[in-house]
């Protein structure tokens, strides 16, 4: 400072000090003084007054926000913040996971212990970092907001802590208004108050919504957004993958990589900077180091990204979808027990579907946790098989042939695995559990040889007719076998099961009919089964009115396994809540159906269908050797082909046919549909015992209980044979329950004679030339009303004849003289041999031969027609019909030349001249006559395609396998039948049947 300025300064302070000095300014001043000083106390009170009305107002509009929420309890805040949707998990049998069901929204639960330190950071750095210590709520957070309200401000900070957004996420809505702000405020100083910070923050992580995973599904809580973007759990997160997740919540669908189809986004970068903006946040609240943050932010995240995961319901489509129903119709019954109703009630649609959609919500939900009884690995391998298998057959009308399979558990009613069709994408339906057809000879077993042992009216050598038959329902209903043919006479019902006669099963199901058969079926799980199904005949050949499924169809044939008891097949074992309490678990109930008895003899009887009978093509095929019993079986029009077999720890059971039923029949790849669907029977169980051997080929057999005996018996009336019967050759043996064992011997045959035509026998008649007759037994039709007789065509058709039947006729299988004498025979000659046709009238029984007119033998129609001349000479051949008249004499052939004498000739020339003349007046006086019968020359061969093994074959080696010993005790004839089957295996025959239906 130089001197002007300090002369300056000095002359101006001492003017202000005499100024304040002066005895005037200082009155002023005391003066000015006290009105500041008042002012001043005045704006005081006025501002604390001001401020006191403002809180009031505030407090009180407040309190008026908050009136209508009601005071909750610790209980009720746990309640209602911990109740959040978890999806409910799926396991194959031993515990073997297979993934979530699908909802809306995935969620898997986790505890605070296995998250990640870096995530939980992460989130309290980005989401609250006054969390560790404010009450629920941050004051300066919340005025700022409300500023920002009241003056409309562009940026909206926001003011929601940790605390406030789970109550806003959990209890509260989403709606932006002061009254929800207050309630928010409200329950978050409660919830603060009942809760550790832990707790709360444990709670928000399983709670926020996420984006979406790599399946396309919405996520929520870092859980499944930990597997479903990184493929890691939660605990295992690195910093820049926590990072990542805690910077979803602010735009959880803006951030994900994926889009709804599962794919990666092409542009990732608002979740990278969104990651920056976190770990950026996390290094200014000393989360992490500077050389961390470095590290992370140069970090590229997108190579953590996981590819596109298949669903569950993507992968295992039919078995999702089948545990998903189970699992509803499960947790609908229990929901409804709950409210006080009981199971029948849910037979009202109505309150059914109330529940059921209940339970749909909840299996969505409450994170369940869902164990089966289904195995993964014999489950993958026969889907497999079903993709790979090369003889389904042919497209029709657009349409594959479809399949369905089922392998069932017989004494715990677990479902193993099962084939619900060929591609889930071309077609949804479950063909092993949903499916309704007709299961043609597969429903004899069920309905009639089952029901028929144990009611007392069938044994396995139970005789009925097996020839055409008519029975009144309704209509005539006239049931035929396979090819209309295959009609062997009579055949026992082990012999009608085994090469699946339809015939012998009709007419032994009208034995039992008026019993109701069908009640069994019900017994057995069939839960189709109509009020008009107990009234039709043609259900012994499985035309029920609905069809049935694979599924109960192959689970009734367990209950011949269980001894004649009934489990029910399940397929959900048990379901347990995400707390771990048990609330469903699976409890077998056997029902008993049959005794023991029952079912071992049906059981040894469709022993004999797969070692030698229509399913006999099975045995090679096999890669095993088990104790199965089994039975083909065809619907109508050969829509439907199935073959279910069981064996003493499970039951199998497959099914071909296309969903709009069309005619499988026909070859393909060289196999009929019969075969083709046998041999995916056993490429499938081929497929299951690879996996578990001890399951599929239990090293026991079928055990026989006590009170079963063997039994001798005639092979014409089931009785116990007479005398007649021995000498007639048509003594058999089986097995019989010993109450049930024939007690009366047969009576039917008596002495007579009687002619042969072709291959059939008709008795002799007075007149008949003796030189043509046969002593025999004569069987009269009338004795044998059990075997079916009302029903029959014609009664002369039960005794077929052949060498199977000896000399045994049928006392009305009669021919009937047409009334004139038969016509001339016409002959050939060639290396010294006559031969010649069967004669076309009916009623010829037998041919004379005659040479130089000289009869030299008597040839029957049953015979070969040829006869070997011997010396030269004149040879011709007469007819002569059931009534002794003959025929003119045929042309005359001269066998071994000779000269003859002038007179010899003109007697020869003479004597064809008188014939000529004579078989002139016979055509001339022909009168018609309508009674004449056309003859059958030959019997009726059967379907090319199948081969046809006999019952007389079956009947002969079962006289030579079986020995009756005649004593009530048990033989166990496995071993004698065995011996007698082992022949067939090696033959790869495979016999179908035709049920026809009304």
């Amino acid at each position: 400072m130089n001197n002007n300025q300090k002369d300056i300064f000095q002359t101006a302070w001492k003017q202000l000090t005499r100024f304040f000095q002066n005895e005037k300014t200082q009155k002023n001043a005391r003066v000015t003084y006290q009105v500041i000083w008042n002012l001043t106390l005045i704006l005081i009170i006025v501002g604390v007054l001001g401020f006191s009305f403002a809180g009031g107002v505030g407090a009180g509009y407040f309190a008026a926000l908050v009136n209508n929420e009601p005071v909750r309890s610790k209980d009720d805040l746990k309640k209602d913040i911990y109740n959040y949707e978890e999806t409910s998990e799926v396991y194959f049998a031993d515990n073997v996971y297979l993934g979530k069901l699908k909802s809306d929204l995935e969620r898997e639960e986790v505890s605070i212990d296995k998250v990640s330190e870096h995530l939980k950071n992460a989130v309290i750095a980005t989401e609250d970092e006054y969390f560790y210590e404010h009450d629920g709520v941050v004051p300066k957070a919340i005025l700022r907001a409300i500023y920002q309200e009241f003056t409309n401000a562009s940026v909206q900070s926001g003011g929601s802590t940790l605390t406030q957004q789970l109550i806003k996420n959990q209890v509260l809505t989403n709606e932006v208004s002061f009254d929800r702000k207050a309630k928010e405020i409200l329950l978050a100083l409660r919830v603060e108050k009942f809760f550790e910070k832990e707790e709360i923050l444990e709670t928000y992580l399983n709670v926020s919504t996420l984006g979406r995973n790599s399946s396309g599904r919405n996520i929520a809580g870092v859980e499944s957004a930990a597997e479903g973007i990184f493929g890691v759990k939660a605990k295992d997160l690195t910093l820049p993958q926590s990072a990542f997740i805690a910077g979803l919540p602010q735009s959880p669908f803006g951030y994900t990589p994926y889009t709804q189809q599962g794919k990666l986004k092409d542009n990732q970068e608002p979740g990278i900077n969104r990651m920056k903006t976190v770990l950026k946040r996390m290094h200014s609240n000393g989360y992490i180091t500077k050389e961390q943050y470095d590290k992370a932010i140069a970090y590229d995240i997108t190579k953590d990204f996981i590819g596109k995961k298949a669903l569950p319901s993507e992968k295992y489509p039919w078995l999702t979808y089948e545990i998903e129903k189970r699992s509803i119709e499960i947790l609908s019954v229990s929901l409804a027990k709950e409210d006080g109703y009981e199971e029948k009630d849910l037979k009202n649609d109505d309150l059914k579907n109330q529940y059921l959609e209940l339970a749909d919500r909840k299996l969505r939900q409450n994170g369940y946790q869902i164990y089966t009884t289904v195995n993964k690995k014999i489950y993958d391998k026969m889907q497999e098989v079903t993709k790979n298998y090369p003889n389904f057959g042919y497209d029709k009308a657009g349409e594959p042939v479809e399949a369905g399979a089922i392998l069932i558990e017989n004494k715990t009613g677990k479902i193993i695995s099962f084939v619900g069709g060929r591609d889930f994408k071309r077609e949804q339906t479950n063909h092993a559990t949903a499916s309704l057809r007709s299961n043609g000879s597969t429903m004899k077993p069920l309905l009639v040889y089952g029901p028929g042992i144990e009611l007392g009216k069938i044994s396995p050598g139970s005789v009925s007719a097996n020839v055409p038959i008519s029975i009144p329902a309704g209509s005539m209903w006239h049931p035929g076998n396979y090819g209309g043919g295959s009609y062997t006479g009579v055949t026992t019902a082990r012999e009608a099961l085994k090469n699946s006669y339809n015939i012998p099963a009709a007419l032994f199901y009208m034995k039992i009919f008026n019993q109701r058969p069908a009640s069994y079926l019900e017994k057995m799980g069939f839960t189709t089964v109509t009020k008009e199904d107990y009234s039709h005949p043609s259900m012994s050949l499985g035309a029920m009115s609905k069809g049935v499924t694979v599924e109960e169809n192959v689970n009734a044939f367990g209950t011949f396994a269980n001894s004649g008891e009934f489990i029910d097949a399940y397929m959900i074992d048990k379901i347990v809540s995400k707390d771990g309490e048990v609330i469903y678990e699976h409890k077998v109930k056997p029902v008993e159906v049959f005794s023991p008895q029952t079912a071992y003899l049906t059981l040894d009887m469709m022993r004999d269908v797969v070692n030698s009978g229509t399913a006999a093509s099975v045995r090679n095929r096999l890669a095993f050797s088990s104790d199965w019993a089994g039975k083909t079986g065809t619907s109508q029009n050969y829509w439907d082909a199935w073959f279910v077999a069981t064996n003493p720890n499970v039951s199998f059971g497959t099914w071909l046919g296309y969903d709009t039923p069309k005619s499988l029949k026909g070859t393909y790849n060289g196999l009929e549909y019969n075969k083709r669907n046998i041999y995916y029977w056993a490429d499938l169980i081929n497929a299951a015992y690879k996996v578990d051997p001890k399951l599929i080929d239990p090293d026991k057999r079928f055990q026989m209980p006590g009170g079963i005996v063997s039994r001798s018996f005639c092979g014409v009336s089931g009785l116990l044979p007479s005398s007649a019967c021995q000498k007639a050759g048509l003594v058999k043996s089986d097995l019989f329950i010993a109450k049930y064992a024939p007690s009366r011997a047969d009576n039917s045959f008596i002495d007579g004679r009687y002619v042969s035509v072709g291959s059939k026998r008709y008795a002799a008649l007075p007149q008949t030339p003796g030189e043509f007759t046969s002593g025999g037994f004569m069987l009269n039709p009338e004795s044998f009303e059990n075997i079916g007789l009302k029903y029959v065509d014609d009664p002369g058709s039960l005794i077929p004849g052949g060498e199977n039947w000896g000399n045994v006729v049928g006392t009305k299988a009669t021919l009937n003289d047409n009334g004139k004498a038969p016509n001339a025979l016409s002959i050939t000659v060639s290396n010294n041999k006559i031969s010649w046709g069967l004669h076309p009238e009916g009623d010829v029984v037998g041919y004379r031969v005659y040479k130089n007119g000289r009869k030299v033998a008597s040839i029957n129609s049953g015979g070969n027609l040829v006869y070997t001349a011997g010396s030269g000479g004149s040879y011709y051949v007469t007819a002569v019909d059931i009534v002794g008249k003959e025929s003119a004499p045929s042309q005359h052939v001269e066998i071994g030349a000779k000269k003859t004498s002038a007179k010899a000739e003109a007697k020869d020339k003479d004597n064809k001249s008188k014939d000529s003349t004579k078989n002139k007046d016979n055509i001339a006086n022909k009168k018609p006559d309508t009674e004449e019968k056309k003859p059958d020359t030959e019997e009726k061969k059967p379907d090319s395609k199948e081969e046809n093994v006999t019952a007389e074959k079956d009947k002969d080696k079962n006289n030579t396998d079986k020995e009756d010993t005649g004593k009530d005790t048990n033989i166990d004839k496995e071993t004698d039948q065995n011996k007698g089957q082992n022949t067939d295996q090696n033959k790869d025959t495979d016999k179908a049947e035709e049920e026809e239906e009304e």
